[in-house]
Parts: structure tokens; C-alpha cells; sequence
């Protein structure tokens, strides 16, 4: 894992709210930062062991930035600070407590399938957009 140069966003790869948000992330990131793969994937799951995170629950937004990872409202904050567009000014909520960030990030977790719907399987890239994602779904 040492040679990913990219910061990496880990999603869930069958969840409609963890999609669009991926695709939110390509289409406001002009400079190409950021890399993904679905937390089902092997490249995901390698980094979930490595880690000691649980490597079936798929509730997490992981960030894996420089061998570190950043889980839940910080990783999306970290990756909205680097975004174009609104969504950058989301930072400001950095100063508020992690518990109550999480609270929130949680619930939405939680309701997110109910809320926003999943897919059958992982959603797939384009060819256009194939070299940003690292692994697909195992």
C-alpha cells in the first residue's frame, strides 16, 4: 500500500448515496486527486485488515491518505476541503466534536439504504473514468 501516491476514497460500491457522492467527488475534482474503490473490493479489504477495521461493515467513508486512514465525517471532510464548489466550505464543520460529528454521520449511515436505495452490485466505472478506481468489487 505504500505506493498509492493518490489519497483514496474507499465507498460502498452498492449503496446510491455512496455512488452519487463518488461521482459529486469526480466531477468537483478537476486536478484529479483523489482515486476510489469500493470497500468490497480487494484493494479496500487489504487496507481494512491492515488497519484492524471490520472488513463487513460497510457503514464507513474511508479516506487512506499518506498510510493513514480517516474514517466517517473526518474522511469526508478531508475530502470536501479539497473539492471545488460549495461543498469545500463543509470544512468549517471540522471544529465541531467528532462524537456529534459521527452522531450525525452515523444516523445517515444507518438510514442511507432506506433513504437513497442500493444496487444489486457494485456500480462500475466508464472507460473515461476507469483509471481513478483502483479495484473493482470482488
Amino acid at each position: 500500500m505504500n505506493d498509492v501516491m493518490h489519497p483514496v476514497i474507499l465507498f460502498d460500491g452498492v449503496c446510491n448515496l455512496c455512488n452519487n457522492s463518488v461521482q459529486y467527488v469526480i466531477s468537483h475534482d478537476p486536478k484529479n486527486i483523489f482515486r476510489f474503490a469500493s470497500l468490497q473490493s480487494s484493494f479496500a479489504q487489504k487496507i481494512l485488515v491492515d488497519f484492524d477495521l471490520p472488513v463487513n461493515d460497510f457503514n464507513s467513508f474511508v479516506l487512506f491518505e499518506n498510510n493513514i486512514v480517516y474514517t466517517r465525517s473526518t474522511a469526508a471532510l478531508r475530502v470536501a476541503k479539497r473539492l471545488n464548489g460549495w461543498a469545500k466550505i463543509l470544512w468549517v464543520f471540522i471544529i465541531v466534536p467528532k462524537f456529534i460529528r459521527d452522531g450525525v454521520y452515523n444516523f445517515i449511515a444507518k438510514n442511507r439504504y432506506k433513504w437513497f436505495g442500493k444496487r444489486d452490485a457494485c456500480w462500475l466505472p466508464t472507460p473515461e473514468l476507469k483509471s481513478l478506481f483502483l479495484d473493482t468489487a470482488v
